[in-house]
């Protein structure tokens, strides 16, 4: 029973894991960029979702929930509010620290996304400091059992709502007008300009999505580990080692290395909890090792 419990507490933590994974992977394939301020991004969703509950339900934006304030309504409200502000937040990123880099040789981009999510995380530890917030689930704090084995039903609403939406990305990315523009960019930037697609909204689109993405793990899993200015780090490194162990290329491959991390991580916590960063950072290195693209990244044949 309590290896039951640990793959869905892994299968929960590994939504989030897949959600952010996502989002790397179609940055990477579309700019050959992405946002390693990611990890404020997501801590920073779940302080907004904090702040839009207690704005309907005690007039304020600082402060702590009560269980009682947390309803389907406002938890729907702090989800769709983080959405809104952290894909405004994405296009900034974009517009500001990434795109005059796009194409260009050197790393300049990745000390700019450092520096933006130094920036965020600072103006969020002013406003909300550095205290841990709990936030109630609107599903309730009861055990929901399930062959003998107790599950809190927010972990069962991250994983459900994490399937749907890679459903439905997955979906989109392949069947749609904007999922073709997204792989078309993906796979030659100039040959998508000379067929009129605008590369640069393309761009754009992405990392809106991808930082939405983030705003909805940061306020999924913010009933299972609070909402905190330094929460995000952690979970959005995990995320990156998901995509790099996926595939970074292969949306696909990176929403399998997400579950895949979250359930090694639960099924080793369950007898040695000192060694799940060791374990699955280990792991990460010898399939690497053995596969660089990743388990599902495309294997591209050497140049001579």
């Amino acid at each position: 029973m309590q290896i039951l419990q640990a793959i869905l507490s892994g299968l929960a933590m590994g939504s989030v894991y897949a959600l952010v994974a996502f989002g790397f992977s179609i940055t990477y394939t579309t700019t050959k960029t992405f946002n390693f301020g990611q990890g404020a991004f997501l801590a920073l969703a779940g302080l907004i979702g904090i702040s839009a509950i207690l704005l309907v339900t005690q007039g304020k934006l600082i402060g702590f929930p009560n269980p009682e304030d947390v309803t389907w309504g406002t938890f729907l409200f702090a989800l769709l509010a983080a959405m809104l502000v952290l894909s405004l937040l994405g296009y900034v990123l974009y517009v500001t620290a990434i795109r005059h880099f796009v194409g260009e040789a050197g790393l300049s981009w990745v000390m700019s996304t450092i520096g933006f999510g130094i920036i965020i995380q600072n103006l969020a530890l002013l406003i909300w400091g550095p205290a841990p917030i709990a936030l109630a689930s609107p599903l309730g704090e009861g055990i929901i059992t399930i062959f003998g084995t107790g599950v809190r039903p927010q972990e069962i609403l991250v994983f459900g709502t994490t399937l749907a939406l890679m459903i439905v990305f997955d979906w989109a990315l392949h069947k749609t007008k904007m999922g073709k523009a997204v792989r078309a960019v993906a796979f030659s930037k100039t040959t998508a300009s000379l067929m009129g697609i605008n590369a640069n909204a393309v761009a754009v689109a992405v990392f809106a999505i991808s930082s939405a993405l983030a705003a909805i793990a940061g306020v999924m899993v913010a009933p299972i580990a609070t909402a905190s200015v330094f929460v995000g780090t952690l979970l959005s490194l995990k995320a990156f080692s998901a995509a790099i162990l996926g595939g970074l290329e292969n949306p696909r491959g990176c929403i399998f290395g997400g579950f895949l991390i979250g359930l090694l991580e639960s099924l080793i916590g369950l007898w040695y909890s000192n060694l799940r960063e060791i374990a699955v950072f280990a792991l990460i290195i010898v399939v690497l090792y053995f596969r660089p693209a990743g388990i599902l990244g495309r294997v591209h044949a050497e140049k001579v």
